[in-house]
Protein backbone atom coordinates (compact mmCIF):
# COMPACT_ATOMS: atom_id res chain seq x y z
CA UNK A 1 0.00 0.00 0.00
CA UNK A 2 2.97 2.33 0.60
CA UNK A 3 4.03 2.12 -3.06
CA UNK A 4 0.44 2.67 -4.22
CA UNK A 5 0.14 5.71 -1.95
CA UNK A 6 3.34 7.18 -3.38
CA UNK A 7 2.07 6.68 -6.96
CA UNK A 8 -1.24 8.35 -6.09
CA UNK A 9 0.46 11.27 -4.36
CA UNK A 10 2.46 12.18 -7.45
CA UNK A 11 -0.66 12.61 -9.61
CA UNK A 12 -2.51 14.37 -6.79
CA UNK A 13 0.46 16.71 -6.32
CA UNK A 14 0.13 17.94 -9.90
CA UNK A 15 -3.58 18.60 -9.43
CA UNK A 16 -2.99 20.11 -5.97
CA UNK A 17 -0.38 22.61 -7.18
CA UNK A 18 -2.47 23.61 -10.23
CA UNK A 19 -5.59 24.53 -8.23
CA UNK A 20 -6.56 27.47 -6.07
CA UNK A 21 -7.22 25.31 -3.02
CA UNK A 22 -9.40 27.82 -1.21
CA UNK A 23 -11.94 27.66 -4.04
CA UNK A 24 -11.31 24.23 -5.60
CA UNK A 25 -10.11 22.09 -2.66
CA UNK A 26 -13.56 20.67 -2.14
CA UNK A 27 -13.83 19.81 -5.83
CA UNK A 28 -10.49 17.98 -5.80
CA UNK A 29 -11.40 16.07 -2.64
CA UNK A 30 -14.80 15.12 -4.02
CA UNK A 31 -13.34 13.93 -7.34
CA UNK A 32 -10.63 11.90 -5.54
CA UNK A 33 -13.22 10.14 -3.42
CA UNK A 34 -15.20 9.38 -6.57
CA UNK A 35 -12.41 7.93 -8.72
CA UNK A 36 -10.73 6.09 -5.84
CA UNK A 37 -14.01 4.53 -4.68
CA UNK A 38 -13.61 6.07 -1.20
CA UNK A 39 -16.80 6.89 0.79
CA UNK A 40 -17.52 10.59 1.06
CA UNK A 41 -17.34 12.28 4.50
CA UNK A 42 -19.12 15.64 4.02
CA UNK A 43 -18.75 16.58 7.70
CA UNK A 44 -14.98 16.16 7.69
CA UNK A 45 -14.80 17.92 4.31
CA UNK A 46 -16.73 20.96 5.56
CA UNK A 47 -14.82 20.97 8.85
CA UNK A 48 -11.48 21.02 7.10
CA UNK A 49 -12.38 23.66 4.53
CA UNK A 50 -14.08 26.10 6.90
CA UNK A 51 -12.96 29.71 6.59
CA UNK A 52 -10.68 30.14 9.66
CA UNK A 53 -7.06 29.68 10.75
CA UNK A 54 -7.35 25.89 10.59
CA UNK A 55 -8.17 25.85 6.88
CA UNK A 56 -6.11 24.30 4.06
CA UNK A 57 -3.93 27.41 3.68
CA UNK A 58 -3.07 27.40 7.38
CA UNK A 59 -0.19 25.57 9.05
CA UNK A 60 -2.27 22.41 9.11
CA UNK A 61 -2.60 22.38 5.31
CA UNK A 62 -4.29 19.93 2.98
CA UNK A 63 -2.08 16.85 3.45
CA UNK A 64 -3.45 15.78 6.86
CA UNK A 65 -6.96 15.65 5.45
CA UNK A 66 -5.82 13.86 2.27
CA UNK A 67 -3.96 11.18 4.23
CA UNK A 68 -6.57 10.63 6.90
CA UNK A 69 -9.81 10.76 5.00
CA UNK A 70 -8.84 9.63 1.45
CA UNK A 71 -5.53 7.83 0.96
CA UNK A 72 -5.76 5.66 4.07
CA UNK A 73 -9.14 4.36 2.84
CA UNK A 74 -7.97 3.41 -0.66
CA UNK A 75 -8.34 -0.35 -1.27
CA UNK A 76 -6.93 -0.63 -4.79
CA UNK A 77 -10.26 -1.39 -6.46
CA UNK A 78 -10.20 1.63 -8.73
CA UNK A 79 -9.32 2.41 -12.32
CA UNK A 80 -5.79 3.88 -12.37
CA UNK A 81 -6.23 5.35 -15.84
CA UNK A 82 -9.41 7.11 -14.81
CA UNK A 83 -7.72 8.41 -11.64
CA UNK A 84 -4.76 9.75 -13.62
CA UNK A 85 -7.05 11.25 -16.25
CA UNK A 86 -8.95 13.16 -13.57
CA UNK A 87 -5.71 14.61 -12.14
CA UNK A 88 -4.48 15.33 -15.66
CA UNK A 89 -7.65 17.22 -16.46
CA UNK A 90 -7.13 19.48 -13.42
CA UNK A 91 -3.51 20.35 -14.15
CA UNK A 92 -2.99 20.03 -17.94
CA UNK A 93 -4.76 23.19 -19.00
CA UNK A 94 -2.63 25.35 -16.73
CA UNK A 95 0.77 23.73 -17.39
CA UNK A 96 0.67 22.21 -20.88
CA UNK A 97 2.74 24.11 -23.41
CA UNK A 98 0.85 26.11 -26.04
CA UNK A 99 3.49 25.44 -28.70
CA UNK A 100 2.57 22.84 -31.36
CA UNK A 101 3.73 19.27 -30.62
CA UNK A 102 4.12 16.19 -32.82
CA UNK A 103 2.10 14.17 -30.28
CA UNK A 104 -1.61 14.36 -29.43
CA UNK A 105 -3.11 15.35 -26.09
CA UNK A 106 -3.77 11.67 -25.39
CA UNK A 107 -0.11 10.88 -25.97
CA UNK A 108 0.86 13.84 -23.75
CA UNK A 109 -1.38 12.37 -21.02
CA UNK A 110 0.35 9.01 -21.33
CA UNK A 111 3.79 10.68 -21.16
CA UNK A 112 2.62 12.54 -18.03
CA UNK A 113 1.53 9.27 -16.39
CA UNK A 114 4.84 7.64 -17.36
CA UNK A 115 6.61 10.65 -15.86
CA UNK A 116 4.83 10.06 -12.53
CA UNK A 117 5.94 6.43 -12.65
CA UNK A 118 9.61 7.20 -13.41
CA UNK A 119 10.09 10.44 -11.42
CA UNK A 120 11.97 10.65 -8.13
CA UNK A 121 10.13 10.39 -4.82
CA UNK A 122 10.77 13.99 -3.82
CA UNK A 123 8.98 17.24 -4.50
CA UNK A 124 8.83 19.18 -6.71
CA UNK A 125 8.76 16.15 -9.01
CA UNK A 126 11.51 15.74 -11.60
CA UNK A 127 12.73 12.94 -13.82
CA UNK A 128 16.50 12.47 -13.75
CA UNK A 129 18.61 12.11 -16.94
CA UNK A 130 19.03 8.34 -16.42
CA UNK A 131 15.27 7.77 -16.46
CA UNK A 132 14.87 10.14 -19.43
CA UNK A 133 17.40 8.02 -21.32
CA UNK A 134 15.56 4.82 -20.30
CA UNK A 135 12.20 6.20 -21.54
CA UNK A 136 13.57 7.58 -24.80
CA UNK A 137 15.32 4.27 -25.50
CA UNK A 138 12.09 2.31 -25.00
CA UNK A 139 10.13 4.70 -27.23
CA UNK A 140 12.86 4.51 -29.89
CA UNK A 141 12.87 0.69 -29.74
CA UNK A 142 9.09 0.64 -29.98
CA UNK A 143 9.31 2.79 -33.12
CA UNK A 144 11.87 0.37 -34.56
CA UNK A 145 14.49 3.12 -34.91
CA UNK A 146 18.12 3.17 -33.82
CA UNK A 147 19.11 4.83 -30.58
CA UNK A 148 21.28 7.95 -31.01
CA UNK A 149 23.49 7.75 -27.92
CA UNK A 150 25.83 10.55 -28.95
CA UNK A 151 22.90 12.92 -29.50
CA UNK A 152 21.51 12.15 -26.04
CA UNK A 153 24.94 12.55 -24.43
CA UNK A 154 25.13 16.11 -25.79
CA UNK A 155 21.62 16.80 -24.52
CA UNK A 156 22.50 15.26 -21.11
CA UNK A 157 25.59 17.44 -20.75
CA UNK A 158 23.57 20.56 -21.54
CA UNK A 159 20.89 19.44 -19.08
CA UNK A 160 23.29 18.67 -16.22
CA UNK A 161 24.88 22.08 -16.46
CA UNK A 162 21.57 23.83 -15.75
CA UNK A 163 19.45 21.50 -13.56
CA UNK A 164 19.08 18.07 -12.01
CA UNK A 165 16.25 16.89 -14.29
CA UNK A 166 13.01 17.75 -16.13
CA UNK A 167 9.51 18.42 -14.92
CA UNK A 168 6.55 16.55 -16.43
CA UNK A 169 5.74 19.41 -18.77
CA UNK A 170 9.35 19.76 -19.93
CA UNK A 171 9.43 16.01 -20.63
CA UNK A 172 6.23 16.34 -22.71
CA UNK A 173 7.84 19.24 -24.62
CA UNK A 174 11.00 17.18 -25.20
CA UNK A 175 9.13 14.15 -26.62
CA UNK A 176 6.57 16.33 -28.42
CA UNK A 177 9.32 18.39 -30.09
CA UNK A 178 10.42 15.33 -32.08
CA UNK A 179 14.07 15.89 -31.21
CA UNK A 180 14.62 12.16 -30.70
CA UNK A 181 12.05 10.90 -33.23
CA UNK A 182 13.09 12.66 -36.39
CA UNK A 183 11.87 10.91 -39.54
CA UNK A 184 8.95 9.26 -37.76
CA UNK A 185 5.31 10.15 -38.39
CA UNK A 186 2.86 11.03 -35.64
CA UNK A 187 1.14 7.65 -35.78
CA UNK A 188 4.41 5.73 -35.25
CA UNK A 189 5.33 7.96 -32.31
CA UNK A 190 1.86 7.58 -30.85
CA UNK A 191 1.97 3.78 -31.17
CA UNK A 192 5.40 3.71 -29.50
CA UNK A 193 4.19 5.87 -26.60
CA UNK A 194 1.12 3.68 -26.23
CA UNK A 195 3.24 0.50 -26.16
CA UNK A 196 5.54 1.96 -23.47
CA UNK A 197 2.48 3.20 -21.56
CA UNK A 198 0.90 -0.26 -21.66
CA UNK A 199 4.10 -1.87 -20.40
CA UNK A 200 5.05 0.61 -17.66
CA UNK A 201 1.65 1.78 -16.46
CA UNK A 202 -0.83 -0.94 -17.38
CA UNK A 203 1.72 -3.70 -16.65
CA UNK A 204 1.20 -5.20 -20.11
CA UNK A 205 4.07 -7.64 -20.52
CA UNK A 206 3.02 -8.85 -23.98
CA UNK A 207 0.03 -8.54 -26.32
CA UNK A 208 -1.01 -9.74 -29.73
CA UNK A 209 -3.47 -11.80 -31.83
CA UNK A 210 -3.58 -15.61 -31.42
CA UNK A 211 -6.09 -18.40 -31.91
CA UNK A 212 -7.82 -19.90 -28.88
CA UNK A 213 -9.66 -23.19 -28.71
CA UNK A 214 -13.09 -22.95 -27.10
CA UNK A 215 -14.00 -25.11 -24.11
CA UNK A 216 -17.56 -25.89 -25.14
CA UNK A 217 -17.72 -25.86 -28.92
CA UNK A 218 -14.05 -26.69 -29.40
CA UNK A 219 -13.76 -24.23 -32.25
CA UNK A 220 -10.77 -21.95 -32.82
CA UNK A 221 -11.36 -18.18 -32.59
CA UNK A 222 -8.92 -15.31 -33.06
CA UNK A 223 -8.52 -13.20 -29.94
CA UNK A 224 -6.41 -10.25 -28.82
CA UNK A 225 -4.37 -11.49 -25.83
CA UNK A 226 -2.96 -9.16 -23.17
CA UNK A 227 -0.40 -10.61 -20.68
CA UNK A 228 -0.16 -8.90 -17.29
CA UNK A 229 1.78 -9.93 -14.14
CA UNK A 230 -1.00 -12.20 -12.82
CA UNK A 231 -3.56 -12.51 -15.63
CA UNK A 232 -3.99 -13.05 -19.35
CA UNK A 233 -7.04 -11.27 -20.75
CA UNK A 234 -8.36 -11.87 -24.24
CA UNK A 235 -10.59 -9.59 -26.29
CA UNK A 236 -12.37 -9.64 -29.59
CA UNK A 237 -10.05 -6.94 -30.97
CA UNK A 238 -7.18 -4.77 -29.88
CA UNK A 239 -9.48 -1.85 -28.99
CA UNK A 240 -10.14 -3.78 -25.73
CA UNK A 241 -13.83 -2.97 -25.83
CA UNK A 242 -15.25 -6.51 -25.89
CA UNK A 243 -13.53 -8.66 -23.31
CA UNK A 244 -14.14 -12.40 -23.71
CA UNK A 245 -12.37 -13.80 -20.65
CA UNK A 246 -9.34 -14.07 -18.35
CA UNK A 247 -6.69 -16.67 -17.61
CA UNK A 248 -5.74 -16.25 -13.98
CA UNK A 249 -2.05 -16.99 -13.44
CA UNK A 250 -0.40 -18.17 -10.22
CA UNK A 251 2.65 -20.14 -9.14
CA UNK A 252 0.92 -23.46 -9.95
CA UNK A 253 0.35 -22.65 -13.61
CA UNK A 254 2.62 -23.94 -16.33
CA UNK A 255 2.99 -23.59 -20.08
CA UNK A 256 3.89 -26.38 -22.50
CA UNK A 257 4.56 -26.55 -26.22
CA UNK A 258 2.28 -28.91 -28.21
CA UNK A 259 2.92 -30.66 -31.50
CA UNK A 260 1.02 -29.60 -34.55
CA UNK A 261 -2.36 -31.40 -34.96
CA UNK A 262 -5.75 -31.03 -36.58
CA UNK A 263 -4.25 -28.65 -39.07
CA UNK A 264 -3.15 -26.23 -36.38
CA UNK A 265 0.45 -25.25 -36.01
CA UNK A 266 2.53 -23.49 -33.34
CA UNK A 267 0.42 -24.84 -30.51
CA UNK A 268 1.09 -24.45 -26.77
CA UNK A 269 -0.88 -25.23 -23.64
CA UNK A 270 -1.51 -23.15 -20.50
CA UNK A 271 -2.40 -25.32 -17.50
CA UNK A 272 -4.13 -23.79 -14.50
CA UNK A 273 -5.69 -25.46 -11.45
CA UNK A 274 -9.22 -25.53 -12.85
CA UNK A 275 -8.79 -25.09 -16.59
CA UNK A 276 -6.46 -25.74 -19.49
CA UNK A 277 -6.15 -23.42 -22.48
CA UNK A 278 -4.92 -24.41 -25.93
CA UNK A 279 -3.56 -21.55 -28.02
CA UNK A 280 -2.08 -21.34 -31.51
CA UNK A 281 0.44 -18.62 -32.40
CA UNK A 282 0.89 -17.23 -35.88
CA UNK A 283 4.43 -18.57 -36.25
CA UNK A 284 7.12 -20.37 -34.30
CA UNK A 285 8.80 -17.14 -33.23
CA UNK A 286 5.62 -15.75 -31.70
CA UNK A 287 4.94 -19.12 -30.10
CA UNK A 288 8.35 -19.14 -28.44
CA UNK A 289 8.02 -15.51 -27.32
CA UNK A 290 4.62 -16.19 -25.71
CA UNK A 291 5.78 -19.36 -23.99
CA UNK A 292 8.83 -17.58 -22.64
CA UNK A 293 6.84 -14.51 -21.51
CA UNK A 294 4.17 -16.60 -19.75
CA UNK A 295 6.77 -18.85 -18.10
CA UNK A 296 8.69 -15.78 -16.88
CA UNK A 297 5.48 -14.32 -15.42
CA UNK A 298 4.70 -17.60 -13.63
CA UNK A 299 8.25 -17.73 -12.26
CA UNK A 300 7.90 -14.18 -10.97
CA UNK A 301 4.65 -15.13 -9.26
CA UNK A 302 6.31 -18.11 -7.65
CA UNK A 303 9.18 -15.93 -6.44
CA UNK A 304 6.85 -13.13 -5.34
CA UNK A 305 8.82 -10.62 -7.44
CA UNK A 306 7.35 -7.49 -9.03
CA UNK A 307 7.02 -7.12 -12.78
CA UNK A 308 10.31 -6.77 -14.69
CA UNK A 309 9.86 -3.09 -15.49
CA UNK A 310 9.04 -2.23 -11.87
CA UNK A 311 11.91 -4.34 -10.60
CA UNK A 312 14.20 -2.68 -13.13
CA UNK A 313 12.94 0.75 -12.04
CA UNK A 314 13.56 -0.15 -8.40
CA UNK A 315 17.06 -1.39 -9.21
CA UNK A 316 17.81 1.79 -11.13
CA UNK A 317 16.52 3.86 -8.23
CA UNK A 318 18.55 1.86 -5.72
CA UNK A 319 21.58 2.22 -7.97
CA UNK A 320 21.03 5.99 -8.17
CA UNK A 321 20.55 6.16 -4.42
CA UNK A 322 23.70 4.13 -3.95
CA UNK A 323 25.60 6.35 -6.37
CA UNK A 324 24.09 9.40 -4.69
CA UNK A 325 25.08 8.06 -1.29
CA UNK A 326 28.55 7.32 -2.60
CA UNK A 327 28.69 10.77 -4.15
CA UNK A 328 27.52 12.36 -0.91
CA UNK A 329 30.03 10.26 1.00
CA UNK A 330 32.68 11.28 -1.49
CA UNK A 331 31.62 14.91 -1.14
CA UNK A 332 31.66 14.52 2.62
CA UNK A 333 35.11 12.99 2.46
CA UNK A 334 36.18 15.73 0.08
CA UNK A 335 34.80 18.33 2.50
CA UNK A 336 36.55 16.57 5.36
CA UNK A 337 39.74 16.43 3.32
CA UNK A 338 39.25 20.05 2.34
CA UNK A 339 38.59 20.97 5.97
CA UNK A 340 41.58 18.90 7.03
CA UNK A 341 43.60 20.54 4.27
CA UNK A 342 42.43 23.96 5.42
CA UNK A 343 43.28 23.02 8.98
CA UNK A 344 46.68 21.81 7.80
CA UNK A 345 47.10 25.02 5.86
CA UNK A 346 46.15 26.98 8.97
CA UNK A 347 48.51 24.85 11.03
CA UNK A 348 51.25 25.33 8.43
CA UNK A 349 50.51 29.05 8.38
CA UNK A 350 50.64 29.11 12.18
CA UNK A 351 53.88 27.10 12.10
CA UNK A 352 55.22 29.44 9.43
CA UNK A 353 54.31 32.45 11.55
CA UNK A 354 55.85 30.75 14.57
CA UNK A 355 58.98 30.03 12.55
CA UNK A 356 59.05 33.62 11.35
CA UNK A 357 58.54 34.82 14.91
CA UNK A 358 61.19 32.37 16.09
CA UNK A 359 63.51 33.56 13.32
CA UNK A 360 62.81 37.16 14.30
CA UNK A 361 63.44 36.31 17.94
CA UNK A 362 66.57 34.40 16.96
CA UNK A 363 67.77 37.34 14.88
CA UNK A 364 67.00 39.69 17.76
CA UNK A 365 68.74 37.36 20.19
CA UNK A 366 71.66 37.02 17.79
CA UNK A 367 71.80 40.79 17.53
CA UNK A 368 71.69 41.08 21.31
CA UNK A 369 74.28 38.30 21.60
CA UNK A 370 76.58 40.05 19.16
CA UNK A 371 76.02 43.32 20.98
CA UNK A 372 76.68 41.58 24.29
CA UNK A 373 79.73 39.91 22.78
CA UNK A 374 81.04 43.26 21.59
CA UNK A 375 80.36 44.75 25.01
CA UNK A 376 82.07 41.77 26.68
CA UNK A 377 85.00 42.08 24.30
CA UNK A 378 85.23 45.78 25.11
CA UNK A 379 84.92 45.01 28.80
CA UNK A 380 87.49 42.22 28.54
CA UNK A 381 89.76 44.55 26.62
CA UNK A 382 89.41 47.18 29.33
CA UNK A 383 89.96 44.57 32.02
CA UNK A 384 92.94 43.21 30.09
CA UNK A 385 94.38 46.70 29.81
CA UNK A 386 93.68 47.21 33.48
CA UNK A 387 95.31 43.87 34.30
CA UNK A 388 98.25 44.79 32.14
CA UNK A 389 98.58 48.05 34.03
CA UNK A 390 98.24 46.19 37.34
CA UNK A 391 100.80 43.67 36.16
CA UNK A 392 103.09 46.46 35.08
CA UNK A 393 102.65 48.17 38.45
CA UNK A 394 103.30 44.89 40.22
CA UNK A 395 106.39 44.34 38.12
CA UNK A 396 107.48 47.85 39.00
CA UNK A 397 106.74 47.14 42.66
CA UNK A 398 108.59 43.85 42.42
CA UNK A 399 111.51 45.64 40.79
CA UNK A 400 111.34 48.30 43.48
CA UNK A 401 111.22 45.64 46.19
CA UNK A 402 114.09 43.85 44.50
CA UNK A 403 116.03 47.10 44.54
CA UNK A 404 115.13 47.64 48.17
CA UNK A 405 116.18 44.06 48.92
CA UNK A 406 119.46 44.65 47.14
CA UNK A 407 119.99 47.83 49.16
CA UNK A 408 119.11 45.92 52.30
CA UNK A 409 121.62 43.21 51.41
CA UNK A 410 124.17 45.94 50.73
CA UNK A 411 123.51 47.38 54.15
CA UNK A 412 123.89 43.90 55.66
CA UNK A 413 127.23 43.53 53.90
CA UNK A 414 128.29 46.93 55.17
CA UNK A 415 127.19 45.88 58.64
CA UNK A 416 129.30 42.74 58.36
CA UNK A 417 132.24 44.86 57.30
CA UNK A 418 131.58 47.11 60.27
CA UNK A 419 131.44 44.01 62.49
CA UNK A 420 134.87 42.98 61.20
CA UNK A 421 136.23 46.44 61.82
CA UNK A 422 134.71 46.37 65.29
CA UNK A 423 136.27 43.01 65.98
CA UNK A 424 139.65 44.35 64.86
CA UNK A 425 139.08 47.36 67.05
CA UNK A 426 138.27 45.07 69.92
CA UNK A 427 141.42 43.10 69.30
CA UNK A 428 143.41 46.28 69.28
CA UNK A 429 141.66 47.35 72.44
CA UNK A 430 142.44 43.99 74.03
CA UNK A 431 146.07 44.30 73.10
CA UNK A 432 146.20 47.82 74.41
CA UNK A 433 144.65 46.75 77.69
CA UNK A 434 147.08 43.89 77.99
CA UNK A 435 149.86 46.37 77.55
CA UNK A 436 148.27 48.64 80.08
CA UNK A 437 147.97 45.77 82.59
CA UNK A 438 151.64 44.98 82.24
CA UNK A 439 152.47 48.63 82.99
CA UNK A 440 150.12 48.68 85.97
CA UNK A 441 151.62 45.69 87.78
CA UNK A 442 153.44 48.05 89.99
CA UNK A 443 150.30 49.59 91.09
CA UNK A 444 148.39 46.94 93.01
CA UNK A 445 145.23 48.76 93.40
CA UNK A 446 145.31 49.92 89.86
CA UNK A 447 146.44 46.54 88.68
CA UNK A 448 143.62 44.90 90.65
CA UNK A 449 141.23 47.37 89.22
CA UNK A 450 142.69 46.80 85.84
CA UNK A 451 142.39 43.02 86.37
CA UNK A 452 138.78 43.34 87.42
CA UNK A 453 138.23 45.69 84.58
CA UNK A 454 139.83 43.20 82.23
CA UNK A 455 137.62 40.39 83.61
CA UNK A 456 134.64 42.59 83.12
CA UNK A 457 135.85 43.51 79.68
CA UNK A 458 136.25 39.84 78.91
CA UNK A 459 132.75 39.27 80.13
CA UNK A 460 131.59 42.06 77.91
CA UNK A 461 133.65 40.57 75.14
CA UNK A 462 131.83 37.27 75.60
CA UNK A 463 128.54 39.06 75.53
CA UNK A 464 129.65 40.86 72.46
CA UNK A 465 130.67 37.58 70.84
CA UNK A 466 127.27 36.17 71.75
CA UNK A 467 125.76 39.25 70.22
CA UNK A 468 127.90 38.69 67.13
CA UNK A 469 126.77 35.06 67.03
CA UNK A 470 123.21 36.22 67.35
CA UNK A 471 123.86 38.64 64.50
CA UNK A 472 125.28 35.75 62.47
CA UNK A 473 122.07 33.74 63.12
CA UNK A 474 119.96 36.72 62.14
CA UNK A 475 122.10 37.09 59.05
CA UNK A 476 121.49 33.44 58.17
CA UNK A 477 117.79 33.90 58.82
CA UNK A 478 117.77 36.98 56.62
CA UNK A 479 119.59 34.99 53.97
CA UNK A 480 116.94 32.26 54.20
CA UNK A 481 114.22 34.89 54.06
CA UNK A 482 115.90 36.37 51.04
CA UNK A 483 115.91 32.94 49.34
CA UNK A 484 112.25 32.44 50.29
CA UNK A 485 111.43 35.89 48.95
CA UNK A 486 113.22 35.12 45.73
CA UNK A 487 111.26 31.88 45.43
CA UNK A 488 108.05 33.72 46.27
CA UNK A 489 109.01 36.32 43.70
CA UNK A 490 109.51 33.62 41.07
CA UNK A 491 106.13 32.04 42.00
CA UNK A 492 104.52 35.47 41.80
CA UNK A 493 106.07 36.00 38.38
CA UNK A 494 104.79 32.62 37.21
CA UNK A 495 101.29 33.26 38.53
CA UNK A 496 100.82 36.68 36.95
CA UNK A 497 98.48 35.13 34.37
CA UNK A 498 95.99 34.35 37.10
CA UNK A 499 95.45 38.00 37.79
CA UNK A 500 93.13 38.21 40.71
CA UNK A 501 94.42 35.26 42.77
CA UNK A 502 98.06 35.93 41.89
CA UNK A 503 97.68 39.59 42.75
CA UNK A 504 96.17 38.71 46.11
CA UNK A 505 98.93 36.18 46.80
CA UNK A 506 101.59 38.64 45.67
CA UNK A 507 100.07 41.32 47.91
CA UNK A 508 99.99 38.87 50.81
CA UNK A 509 103.57 37.86 50.12
CA UNK A 510 104.48 41.52 49.80
CA UNK A 511 102.86 42.29 53.13
CA UNK A 512 104.66 39.30 54.66
CA UNK A 513 107.98 40.40 53.21
CA UNK A 514 107.30 43.95 54.36
CA UNK A 515 106.63 42.75 57.89
CA UNK A 516 109.76 40.67 57.85
CA UNK A 517 111.75 43.63 56.50
CA UNK A 518 110.32 45.82 59.21
CA UNK A 519 111.20 43.16 61.77
CA UNK A 520 114.72 42.93 60.36
CA UNK A 521 115.01 46.72 60.33
CA UNK A 522 113.81 46.85 63.93
CA UNK A 523 116.32 44.15 64.85
CA UNK A 524 119.07 46.09 63.13
CA UNK A 525 118.02 49.29 64.90
CA UNK A 526 117.95 47.43 68.24
CA UNK A 527 121.41 46.12 67.55
CA UNK A 528 122.66 49.60 66.69
CA UNK A 529 121.09 50.89 69.89
CA UNK A 530 122.88 48.20 71.86
CA UNK A 531 126.15 49.06 70.21
CA UNK A 532 125.52 52.72 70.87
CA UNK A 533 124.75 51.91 74.54
CA UNK A 534 128.17 50.40 74.92
CA UNK A 535 129.83 53.14 73.03
CA UNK A 536 132.80 53.00 75.37
CA UNK A 537 134.11 50.00 73.46
CA UNK A 538 134.30 51.94 70.22
CA UNK A 539 135.33 55.30 71.54
CA UNK A 540 138.53 55.03 69.54
CA UNK A 541 136.66 55.98 66.40
CA UNK A 542 134.55 58.76 67.91
CA UNK A 543 135.44 62.26 69.10
CA UNK A 544 136.60 62.33 72.72
CA UNK A 545 134.41 63.42 75.60
CA UNK A 546 134.76 66.92 77.00
CA UNK A 547 134.46 65.64 80.63
CA UNK A 548 137.67 65.47 82.70
CA UNK A 549 139.49 62.13 82.58
CA UNK A 550 141.62 60.35 85.13
CA UNK A 551 145.34 60.71 84.62
CA UNK A 552 147.61 57.82 85.27
CA UNK A 553 151.36 57.51 85.17
CA UNK A 554 151.04 56.30 81.60
CA UNK A 555 148.65 58.98 80.47
CA UNK A 556 144.91 59.52 80.48
CA UNK A 557 142.95 56.59 81.90
CA UNK A 558 140.47 54.62 79.85
CA UNK A 559 137.56 55.48 82.19
CA UNK A 560 136.11 58.63 83.49
CA UNK A 561 135.82 59.29 87.13
CA UNK A 562 132.13 58.55 87.17
CA UNK A 563 132.68 55.31 85.42
CA UNK A 564 135.39 54.33 87.78
CA UNK A 565 133.08 54.96 90.72
CA UNK A 566 130.47 52.86 89.07
CA UNK A 567 132.95 50.09 88.51
CA UNK A 568 134.14 50.21 92.11
CA UNK A 569 130.59 49.79 93.34
CA UNK A 570 130.20 46.82 91.08
CA UNK A 571 133.44 45.23 92.27
CA UNK A 572 132.58 45.73 95.92
CA UNK A 573 129.22 44.11 95.36
CA UNK A 574 130.78 41.12 93.71
CA UNK A 575 133.39 40.79 96.47
CA UNK A 576 130.79 40.89 99.14
CA UNK A 577 128.80 38.27 97.33
CA UNK A 578 131.83 35.97 96.99
CA UNK A 579 132.67 36.25 100.67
Amino acid sequence: MVGLKEELLKSIWHAFTALDLDRSGKVLSHNLCTVLNVPHDPVALEEHFRDDDEGPVSNQGYMPYLNKFILEKVQGNFDKVEFNRMCWTLCAKKNLSKSPLVISDEDAFKVWVIFNFLSEDKYPLIIVPEEIEYLLKKITEAMGAGWQQEQFDHYKIALNTSREGLSAWELIDLIGSGQFSKGMDRQTVSMAINEVFNELILDVLKQGYMLKKGHKRKNWMERWFVLKPNIISYYVSEDLKDKKGDIILDGNCCVEALPDRDGKKCLFLIKCLDKTFEISASDKKKKQEWIQAIQTTVNLLRAGSPPPHKEARQKRKELRQKLLAEQEELERQMKELQAANENKQKELEAVRKQLEAAAARAAEEEKKRLQTQVELQDRFSLELEREKMVRQKMEEQVAQKSSELEQYLQRVRELEEMYKQLQEALEDEKQARQDEETVRKLQARLLEEESAKRAELEKWHLQQQQTIQMTEAEKQELENQRIIKEQALQVAMQQLKQLELERKEALEQYEEVKKKLETAANNTKSWKDKVAHHEGLIRLIEPGSKNPHLITNWGPAAFTEAELEERQKSWKGKKATSE
